[in-house]
């Protein structure tokens, strides 16, 4: 079975999780959270080596202060509690997003997170936060508009791939599945650029209840799709 290296998620569900069962939203992200784990568990069981997980948009700020407050307490949480058992499993963290517009502590939780574990190989987990595909492409065009008014690189010279070396995601390869859970049927402004050829599997089940099962049969999914790429013979790996 042909498995893709790189699975990105979209975490969708868990207020409307919560809700069902009469409980507090944040009952659903602290569920949300313990799938995570799960999902982290098994990715290299199946052959995953890089898993990215949307945890917070730059759109999310727009929620009630208390849920923002209540998100931000489960990340630090999520850090502390989990990133011993990351480390020992040989998991490497890495942080996507605008650091820049989080809080100091957040900030450097993050940081540390990425430090201590550089040099682990079993498993790439990019966590999103703080993120939006269209922010990450402004970004990177200022940051390529900005080489070349110092003259450190000519206008002609960008291309997409130099452009693509500019974006949070510049050393990771693009995604060639992106599953979003919750029934909801977009990318909500995830990776917008690296998921031009990826396949999409919009799940129906919130993301609490996501399971290593879920992720198994999504995998054979792809593995069931001709990946093209504009040509006419089927392709076994992602542009």
């Amino acid at each position: 079975m042909t498995t893709p290296a790189h699975v990105a998620i979209i975490m969708d569900g868990n207020g409307r999780w919560a809700k069902a069962r009469g409980l507090p939203r944040l009952a659903g992200h602290r569920a949300g959270v313990e799938a995570l784990r799960k999902t982290v568990r098994a990715a290299p069981g199946l052959g995953i080596s890089y898993l990215t997980v949307y945890a917070f948009s730059s759109e999310n700020w727009s929620r009630p202060k208390s849920e923002v407050s209540d998100l931000m307490g489960l990340l630090k949480l999520f850090i502390r509690r989990d990133l011993a058992e990351l480390h020992q499993n040989g998991v490497r963290v890495r942080i996507i997003g605008d650091k820049a517009g989080l809080q100091p502590d957040i900030r450097d939780l993050l940081d540390e997170a990425e430090q201590l574990t550089l040099h682990n190989r079993s498993l790439t987990l990019v966590i999103a936060f703080n993120y939006g595909g269209r922010d990450e492409i402004v970004r990177a065009a200022r940051k390529l508009a900005a080489a070349v008014a110092s003259g450190e690189i000519d206008s002609d010279a960008i291309t997409a791939e130099r452009f693509a070396g500019a974006l949070d995601t510049a050393d990771i390869p693009d995604p060639e599945l992106v599953i979003r859970t919750s029934g909801e049927l977009r990318l909500s402004n995830f990776l917008l650029w690296q998921a031009a050829y990826a396949e999409l599997v919009f799940l129906p089940c919130y993301w609490p209840d996501f399971s290593r099962e879920h992720l198994a049969d999504a995998l054979r999914d792809f593995a069931g799709r001709e990946r093209r790429f504009g040509g006419l013979a089927p392709q076994n790996v992602a542009l």
